[in-house]
């Protein structure tokens, strides 16, 4: 064995030892992905089920019957019946439902005759998201059941064409699937930028960087020290998160699991190499950390298209979010997990994220100099 090669492992095992003397570090690789993981599996749904909905029946017959009926049978819907639109109306504003489906009186002449709209609906727009969800739910049922029913009566479906619906890749639209899936990449970026942003500030605090300088350790060396035990403690946080996600989750991997490994070791690179990036220039704790936060973690939340779609944002923010490398991370993840082995969107973000290494983990080497100012 080499002297240098003595020297890199002797740095490796210090730093190792130190990561499991603090407690925080263990709690933020293994603890932390567990409760972020159960805290948006289940506690975090943009699923609309269950929908409160009051179903006003001014005149009831066979048809008003027939299309209760179909609320009641949907999965989407919790209907209340009501007989007059006060009632329905008194529940909307005590926020007890979120829509009223009103069947005027004389609802099947209506419906026949054509004319003036036998049925209402009127949806508590607070939640814009929320709102528009439940009214394309239901039109669903309505045109669902509009077409059953007339086909009954021998009738075609005025003026409306007839779709067929399919919906690739996640054909529950179970919004889990594609929220723990880009949860790992706030999960890495964590694991990666937050603790390594401490670890040059922690030894400028304690003053042992000076006894580092001393020694014959070479700056090279002393960046693979620091690297090597953080890029094994976030893959084995990576490792964990696919572990819960595909067993406990029942999110689906239609991909290679080494290609995910391979793109997760890639973005691992870059998430050690922006921590460093600020451990070199904070030499606080404290500022470290707060950097880290804010310029990391923040981004990785909300600019990185785990929850909020990056195409509904305004044009300058799409631009921003360029430069935000969980954004690459999770278009791979949301594709290896639903879709597959995608090459060209492997390879289109893949590229992204070499680029962003390579410069950050050049600029902690050109920064790491033998020197004490």
């Amino acid at each position: 064995m080499t002297m240098g090669m003595r020297r890199l492992l002797a740095m490796v095992h210090k730093e190792w030892l130190q990561v499991l003397r603090d407690p925080s570090s263990m709690g933020v690789a293994f603890v932390l992905p567990i409760v972020l993981l159960f805290l948006f599996g289940y506690g975090v749904s943009l699923d609309a089920r269950d929908i409160p909905v009051a179903i006003v029946v001014e005149q009831p017959d066979a048809a008003t019957t027939s299309l209760l009926g179909a609320f009641q049978r949907s999965e989407y819907f919790r209907p209340r019946v009501f007989h007059g639109i006060q009632g329905g109306e008194s529940a909307l504003r005590r926020h007890e439902v979120d829509a009223i489906v009103w069947l005027r009186a004389s609802f099947a002449r209506r419906l026949l005759a054509g004319g003036e709209a036998p049925i209402a609906v009127r949806v508590n727009g607070v939640d814009a998201n929320q709102g528009r969800m439940t009214e394309g739910y239901i039109q669903g049922v309505w045109l669902a059941w509009l077409r059953d029913w007339l086909a009954r009566q021998g009738r075609p479906l005025p003026g409306i064409a007839q779709l067929e619906q399919r919906v690739w890749f996640n054909s529950g639209m179970i919004s889990r699937h594609y929220i723990v899936p880009g949860l790992l990449a706030v999960i890495m970026t964590l694991i990666g930028s937050l603790l390594t942003s401490l670890v040059i500030a922690r030894e400028w605090e304690r003053g042992t960087m000076e006894s580092l300088l001393v020694t014959p350790l070479r700056m090279h060396e002393l960046l693979l020290g620091k690297l090597i035990p953080y890029f094994l403690l976030g893959m084995a946080g990576m490792l964990l998160t696919v572990v819960l996600a595909r067993w406990q989750f029942d999110v689906p991997l239609r991909g290679s699991f080494w290609l995910l490994f391979v793109c997760s070791a890639l973005f691992m690179l870059v998430t050690l190499g922006m921590g460093l990036t600020i451990s070199i220039i904070a030499r606080s704790q404290f500022i470290a950390g707060q950097i880290a936060i804010v310029s990391t973690f923040l981004p990785a939340f909300i600019l990185s298209g785990f929850i909020f779609d990056i195409d509904s944002m305004p044009s300058i923010i799409q631009g921003v979010t360029y430069l935000v490398p969980a954004r690459y991370y999770v278009a791979i993840l949301q594709s290896l997990f639903l879709a597959g082995d995608v090459w060209p969107v492997v390879i289109a973000n893949g590229i992204p994220l070499v680029i962003m290494a390579t410069v950050f983990l050049g600029l902690v080497r050109h920064r790491l100099r033998r020197r004490l100012e």
